[in-house]
């Protein structure tokens, strides 16, 4: 029989038994060197609260203005939403666990983390998928664009994009279910992360290793391919401009979304080549806050900074604030 590691007190011991029930992971985090923890708090809360915030704007920039009701800023409003769903899954709970001292998170809660996660994770690469498309279409075919980007098009390509996430984080926590995990249930992780779950487990793990690769390739790469082509289509569209004026704007209305994809793709894939090479946990932890906590920060400012609607709507919504403030 498997054994599950249950914290009493201060104290571990171990208890035999033969399914899941009552188990409870440790979160090791980054550091456990217990003066590192007041800084990695305040870094962590104040990138948190920076993303929040800052895609709560964007949401709000959009929403109030009338003239950004267009499919760049219909899929850009989704993704801000699933980027403050993407980092709440994972930074409050390491927040909590930091401020109560305690690295416990239960079996029924870390299974429900890993589902959210895979959940936010894949719809932050099909949405970005999708906004390659929309930018493909705008610049490659700008006279049927209104035709081609309607509005049913595009909250059927949204709604696609959810079903297949939801499936495929569904078969993952599902797959994740039917394993037993042994003595020494710690994840040297800030999260419950699905690679370092399956290497706790006690039983076979093939099947569900084999479904990780499989659905990697599928969901990710197919994807990741997508965009590839959807750009080099904008690439060679863009060189046949003959203006100078006309090459600037075409390639500035793509430009945000590409540094989005950039960010997004090359951090994540980073991760899982350079865990792959050092083998290391720690690292991959450490690695892993690129893609799961900075990205989903930056993205408010790369789609922002570039973008003079954007910006037009956020100084409307801030001068209006402050006259009701007046």
């Amino acid at each position: 029989s498997c054994y599950f590691f249950v914290p009493s007190s201060h104290l571990q011991h171990m208890e035999p038994g033969n399914d899941t029930q009552m188990s409870e992971f440790l979160l090791l985090g980054f550091s456990e060197e217990p003066e590192l923890q007041p800084l990695i708090f305040g870094l962590f809360l104040s990138m948190y609260l920076i993303t929040v915030f800052g895609n709560l704007l964007i949401i709000l920039a959009v929403s109030s203005a009338s003239h950004l009701h267009t499919p760049m800023y219909f899929f850009l409003t989704n993704l801000s939403f699933v980027d403050i769903c993407f980092t709440s899954t994972t930074v409050p709970k390491m927040l909590w666990n930091i401020l109560t001292q305690s690295k416990v998170i239960t079996y029924t809660d870390c299974i429900n983390q890993m589902y959210f996660f895979i959940l936010w994770a894949g719809l932050d690469v099909f949405l970005l998928s999708v906004m390659a498309y929309d930018r493909f279409v705008a610049i490659c075919h700008p006279l049927h664009y209104t035709v081609i980007m309607n509005p049913r098009l595009c909250g059927l390509l949204v709604l696609v994009s959810w079903i297949m996430s939801a499936l495929h984080s569904l078969l993952h926590s599902l797959m994740m279910l039917r394993l037993s995990f042994c003595a020494h249930l710690h994840i040297p992780h800030f999260f419950c992360e699905l690679n370092e779950m399956l290497q706790l487990a006690c039983s076979d793990t093939f099947l569900n290793n084999l479904m990780l690769y499989f659905t990697t390739m599928l969901l990710g790469g197919g994807p990741f391919a997508g965009i590839l082509y959807s750009y080099s289509k904008i690439v060679s569209s863009i060189c046949e401009i003959s203006s100078a004026q006309g090459k600037y704007k075409a390639f500035s209305t793509c430009a945000s979304h590409f540094s989005g994809v950039f960010l997004f793709f090359c951090t994540s894939l980073g991760v899982y080549l350079s865990s792959a090479a050092t083998q290391s946990s720690h690292s991959s932890a450490t690695a892993s806050v690129m893609y799961t906590v900075v990205t989903p920060m930056l993205n408010p400012f790369i789609y922002s900074l570039r973008n003079k609607d954007i910006k037009r709507a956020l100084k409307r919504i801030i001068g209006f604030q402050q006259c009701k403030g007046h």
